[in-house]
């Protein structure tokens, strides 16, 4: 079964904590590409990250419940499990090899698309994979990848949506509320787990 999947796309983050956003973006990616089947990969040794990640195990356990409602979605947990830094092109190569007659999809958020030529190994990157890139900002990240050469970019359609990690962090140690911003069941296991809470 696994070998017969044609459009496989992947989606990486710090997810902490996942959010509405991100949950629009993966019900976007599944519907506009066509995707069979959609790898959430909550990212390990985030090398490119100043501040210290929440736990591997809560991001893990938050994307769970995040993405429950996809049937097409499968959170992945290799990248927790790796050692060293955590790279992009290592886990495409390993899904490239899983499913050797896909085509491959990397969702990207606009932030990520303006900065993708300080990927690690972003021109083999852009060899593996299109690069599907969410339109939530001024289209400045979109422009840089299609000037790069040999790189294919595909456009998601994504409603404006706010949402960010960073402001439901800052809501939650304000002691503000987020319900609107995470799903309730994220919002419950935040509250149980006393996430991001200052000490």
């Amino acid at each position: 079964m696994t070998l017969s999947l044609q459009r496989v796309g992947m989606f990486g983050g710090a997810f902490d904590p996942p959010h509405r956003a991100h949950v629009a973006m993966a019900h976007a990616a599944i519907a506009q590409l066509a995707l069979d089947r959609l790898y959430v990969l909550p990212t390990g040794n985030a090398w490119h990250k100043s501040r210290t990640l929440t736990p591997a195990e809560d991001r893990l356990a938050m994307s769970r419940l995040a993405f429950a409602g996809i049937a097409a979605v499968y959170v992945d947990d290799r990248e927790l499990r790796r050692s060293g830094p955590t790279y992009s092109v290592d886990t495409l190569h390993e899904l490239q090899a899983e499913h050797p007659i896909a085509q491959l999809h990397l969702l990207l958020g606009e932030d990520q698309a303006a900065g993708f030529t300080r990927w690690h190994a972003w021109q083999e990157i852009a060899q593996l994979a299109v690069l599907c890139v969410a339109g939530r900002g001024d289209g400045a990240g979109v422009a840089t990848l299609r000037a790069l050469p040999g790189v294919r970019v595909a456009l998601l359609a994504l409603p404006q949506m706010p949402e960010s990690a960073t402001q439901i962090r800052a809501r939650l140690t304000a002691g503000q509320d987020i319900t609107d911003l995470v799903g309730p069941a994220v919002a419950s296991y935040i509250e149980s787990h006393h996430l991001y809470h200052t000490h």
